[in-house]
């Protein structure tokens, strides 16, 4: 399936008080490869931009006082859109400033134009719960550079949301799904087939071995006798 990497900027956090998008920047994948086509817009709000949200983005409206108001650029923002499936990091945000702009201009809502839009936001919660999941957090777990990265720009922010996407759907590539009956059907229409690396076995170190026996001592301790994780690791004898 055709993939767009969506990310904007907006002059504040809420499109139902007339806040508007100022930059719009979208990567194309296909078979989870970037294909090296984009688009990527500076539009003119026609408002003020909220000092808060400049802070972020760096963008501020002198700059944007020759660009294009959304309606001159919005017939080649859903070309680039349509048919695809959007991937977006905290995607309500940026669905619901686009949904506002199109609805101005009398353009059907982002989920009539796209085939799904994926939610890394949601995705990363749902893999890492209780921890930080913002772009810059994932992008340090999963250890992405994000040197270049000294504002909050749409563009770049896609560059590095691609990385993490691919990281966190790493599987993906393994799952092959075929529409025809054959050996293996499940009953749902669909042949699944699983491919599985070896596991990499690493033996312990004579320092981590002799750490995991002082802690074990430190647990029979506490426990005044022999810890559960002694019977473990040295069975009782089968009775005969």
């Amino acid at each position: 399936m055709r993939q767009i990497i969506l990310d904007t900027e907006t002059t504040g956090l809420e499109p139902s008080q007339g806040h508007r998008i100022i930059e719009f920047a979208g990567l194309e994948m296909v078979d989870r490869k970037l294909t090296g086509r984009h688009l990527h817009l500076y539009m003119h709000p026609e408002r003020e931009i909220d000092p808060d949200a400049e802070r972020v983005h760096g963008i501020s409206l002198d700059f944007l006082a020759d660009k294009p108001k959304f309606h001159a650029v919005a017939d080649e923002l859903v070309e680039f859109i349509s048919g695809a499936e959007l991937i977006i990091h905290n995607a309500p945000f940026d669905v619901g400033f686009l949904n506002a702009e199109f609805s101005r201009l009398g353009i059907a809502p982002v989920d009539k134009l796209c085939a799904l839009v994926t939610d890394t936001l949601r995705m990363a919660r749902d893999t890492f719960p209780g921890k930080r999941n913002s772009l810059d957090a994932l992008c340090d777990r999963f250890e992405i550079d994000r040197s270049n990265r000294t504002l909050h720009g749409a563009l770049i922010d896609c560059e590095l949301l691609a990385e993490v996407y691919l990281w966190m759907t790493r599987g993906q590539e393994s799952l092959m799904m075929d529409a025809g009956p054959g050996e293996g059907e499940s009953g749902t229409g669909l042949n699944l087939a699983f491919e599985r690396k070896p596991l990499m076995v690493l033996a312990p170190t004579a320092e981590e071995l002799a750490a995991h026996q002082e802690y074990l001592d430190l647990l029979d301790k506490t426990v005044k006798g022999s810890c559960l994780w002694r019977s473990i690791e040295s069975p009782a004898p089968a009775q005969s």
